[in-house]
């Protein structure tokens, strides 16, 4: 009996050079624009949700406490998180930017099956 080499099917066309692209810096400045303006917003969304409540007991003392509400602290999280996922992908545009290199072509070619 005699092997036969089975019919793989035919592998699909690539482009080596599709992760090195320059304009991914662009996207990553930009990208980092938005995250600062994102924890911009987060600091006002923040300083909206604490509101200060003083209440002057009959004895005259004074009590002072803190009303979060939570709307404004829940964007104030939602607008953190968002800030921090934008980061992490400016990192990995400036990664795919400077460091995606095309491969290089293999040295020793392919045995041929008989």
């Amino acid at each position: 009996m005699s092997e036969t080499e089975p019919d793989w099917p035919p592998e699909p066309a690539t482009t080596p050079q599709s992760l090195h692209r320059p304009w991914r810096a662009i996207v990553a400045v930009v990208e980092l624009v938005l995250a600062g303006v994102a924890v911009w917003l987060a600091t006002m969304a923040w300083s909206a949700s604490i509101s200060t409540v003083r209440v002057r007991a009959s004895d005259g003392a004074e009590l002072t406490s803190f009303h979060y509400a939570g709307n404004w602290v829940l964007a104030a999280i939602v607008l953190g998180l968002a800030a921090a996922l934008l980061v992490v992908d400016a990192v990995r545009q400036f990664v795919l930017a400077a460091r995606a290199r095309p491969r290089k072509p293999r040295k020793d070619p392919q045995p041929a099956h008989s």
